[in-house]
């Protein structure tokens, strides 16, 4: 029942104090508005034992449509490793990457950023002119990075106000950063850049809200409202009043002991106090026949006595009361203070977001001056043109990389990228992807230059894993992943396939790999890179408008092979993967077998070609020429130094039996 419609629309009405919901625009997102629905429902039932009238921060209903941003589905997300590895880790990912803010919004800021790319240009390229301005700035950056770097996460401050939650030290640190508010602002004031002018007004607050908190919290609050010391001296009378009597409690117990002393002569007896038996008069065991009629033993001890008088009596009834009706007038003052700046809310959560894009923008600019990235420019026409372009989290990692160029349109839409494994065809094609991300982001790219079209989703297939708990195979996790990018892609998407089709026999895959590439480039006409190690694919260029190869070489040194991470125009001729396997730590021996039998398999490849139909009716011989034809070719196809003693003689057998037939 949380999700019923009309329970739905009362809660939230109730909660924004509204008669409807016409003013949000969600009249076309019923199932929206049950969510928020009961969402709402469940933040109140788990803040039940909270002050009436929480939520006074949730002032309004946002409806995203799926025109408001890039598309990024669970799979593109995991394969371009925006906030969590493959593995799941935290880093490396480009969220680690960039994340220097020194604030908590900031993070928490950049981290929506990049899952939530735009395609409203406007928007992102302002933050492109803000952090470009800033980076231009020195000066200005650096002011504005020591003074965000010392605020306090008014987001958060402001929902715990909103909620009767906030801590002592949550409201000084608040006032903090409330005084330095006019600094950060005044440091951008002049600012042509639409975000950072936009700033200024959301931080200018009142500045009643912080002079209430000068003069209400103490310079030092305790950490907790239960020690006392969090409201200021001269905020309240009475409160300065109870104070001042726990204060001259220290006086009396001096003036009282020395009293006491020249009463009784006991030179050692001692006034003093603890939180279980109160005040206390104490006399060691040597001087209790010296004590007055009017001392009433409280404590015994191993070598003393605990008295208490009548006079000290009533001057303990007095100062605790005092402590008591203290800490309940702060724990008012306090309770007062927070439904004050109840009102508050609205400036302080606009100044909130200003601070966390400042902080955005002011790390963005550094980290982009020191790994010479480059602003990016959106264009009208459909397509990317990327100069330079790099994986930022692989450029981290290795000591030197090799940029690559990337032209897509709708006239070279469909690349076909081959070349040998560990060549950089993966690390080209994310990359292309993660440029396109951050530029939508709104923040600079890892690239010379950068030229991006109108694009609507980013799709990506790329990997091999199962999922064993949902039943599904490696390759059937692979087909439903490219059936999700044909029936969604468009001719404003950017579609990654990285070697489709390995999980199933080799013409199967084969088949379906061409199939693929074929409906992307013909149905979606989709901005397409697409990785393969079938080189029959290599023919559709020939076949296809729009289509066009593109290869990652290596050469061969010594018994080593050097790959040249260089995209180059044209087909690859070869994979290189037993080399590949050799540096993988396969035995010289499966390598030697692997060599053999590949030979004979390019052998049999082209005699099927020269024969035309493998399955052929039997039952014709075959003439002279074609047994001696096929003897001949076997013996060329032989490496006597691969084959060990017992593939020798395996060979010598299959060519006599070639030579009787």
């Amino acid at each position: 029942w949380q999700f019923d419609p009309d329970t739905a629309v009362r809660r939230l009405t109730a909660q924004l104090g509204t008669h409807d919901l016409a003013a949000f625009g969600v009249a076309d997102a019923p199932l929206a508005v049950q969510a928020a629905g009961a969402l709402l429902h469940y933040a109140q039932a788990t803040q039940q034992t909270l002050q009436p009238g929480s939520f006074s921060h949730i002032r309004t209903l946002t409806v995203e449509h799926p025109g408001d941003y890039l598309a990024l589905d669970a799979a593109t997300r995991r394969n371009l490793e925006i906030t969590a590895t493959l593995r799941g880790e935290p880093a490396p990912t480009l969220l680690s990457l960039l994340d220097a803010c020194t604030t908590a919004a900031g993070s928490r800021l950049l981290r929506h950023w990049l899952t939530n790319p735009l395609r409203t240009r406007e928007v992102a390229g302002a933050r492109h002119a803000a952090i470009a301005e800033l980076m231009l700035s020195l000066e200005e950056r650096r002011r504005l990075d020591a003074e965000v770097r010392r605020t306090v996460d008014i987001e958060r401050i402001a929902s715990r106000i909103a909620l009767g939650a906030a801590r002592p030290r949550d409201l000084a640190g608040l006032r903090d950063t409330l005084a330095r508010l006019p600094a950060i602002a005044a440091a951008i004031a002049l600012s042509p850049c639409a975000l950072l002018a936009d700033a200024v007004d959301a931080l200018a607050v009142d500045a009643q809200w912080a002079a209430l908190l000068r003069r209400a919290i103490a310079a030092e609050p305790a950490a907790v409202l239960r020690e006392g010391n969090v409201i200021a001296r001269g905020y309240d009378a009475e409160l300065d009043e109870l104070r001042s009597i726990q204060e001259n409690c220290g006086a009396f117990l001096v003036e009282l002991e020395a009293r006491e002393r020249a009463r009784t002569g006991i030179a050692n007896l001692k006034v003093e106090y603890n939180r279980v038996h109160g005040f206390y008069i104490e006399v060691t065991h040597a001087h209790v026949e010296r004590i007055p009629d009017d001392y009433r033993r409280r404590q015994t001890l191993k070598n003393a006595e605990r008295y208490i008088t009548p006079e000290l009596k009533a001057f303990e009834d007095k100062a605790l009361s005092a402590q008591e009706r203290a800490l309940a007038r702060e724990k008012s003052l306090y309770d007062a203070l927070l439904r004050d700046l109840a009102a508050a809310i609205p400036a302080l959560q606009r100044a909130a977001q200003a601070l966390a894009a400042l902080d955005v923008v002011v790390t963005h600019a550094a980290k982009a001056e020191a790994l010479n990235w480059a602003r990016p420019s959106f264009v009208a026409t459909p397509g990317l043109a990327i100069r330079g372009g790099r994986h930022p989290m692989v450029e981290k990692e290795v000591e030197h990389f090799i940029p690559n160029d990337l032209r897509l349109d709708p006239a070279r839409r469909l690349l076909i990228v081959t070349g040998p494994n560990m060549g950089g065809k993966s690390t080209y094609m994310r990359q292309a992807a993660v440029i396109v991300l951050l530029a939508c982001c709104g923040l600079f790219v890892p690239a010379r230059s950068a030229e991006i079209g109108p694009l609507d989703a980013i799709y990506t297939r790329v990997g091999a894993a199962d999922d064993l708990a949902g039943g599904r195979s490696t390759f059937m996790v692979e087909m439903t992943e490219a059936a999700y990018i044909l029936h969604r892609a468009t001719p404003e998407s950017l579609v990654v396939i990285d070697e489709i089709g390995r999980g199933t026999s080799t013409f199967d895959g084969l088949a379906l790999a061409w199939a693929i590439a074929r409906t992307l480039a013909l149905d979606n006409r989709s901005l397409t890179l697409f990785a393969t190690h079938y080189f029959e694919l290599t023919a559709l260029p020939s076949e296809l408008e729009g289509c066009a190869n593109v290869h990652f070489d290596a050469v061969e040194h010594k018994d080593g092979i050097v790959f040249l991470h260089e995209v180059a125009e044209g087909p690859a001729n070869r994979s290189y993967g037993l080399q590949v396997a050799k540096l993988a730590g396969v035995p010289a021996d499966a390598i030697r077998q692997a060599r053999a039998y590949l030979t004979r398999l390019d052998q049999f490849s082209s005699r099927r070609d020269a024969h035309g139909d493998l399955f052929a009716p039997a039952g014709v011989a075959d003439p002279p020429q074609a047994i001696a034809s096929a003897a001949l070719e076997r013996l060329a196809a032989l490496d006597p130094d691969a084959l060990s003693p017992r593939e020798a003689q395996a060979a010598l057998y299959e060519l006599k039996r070639l030579a009787e037939r």
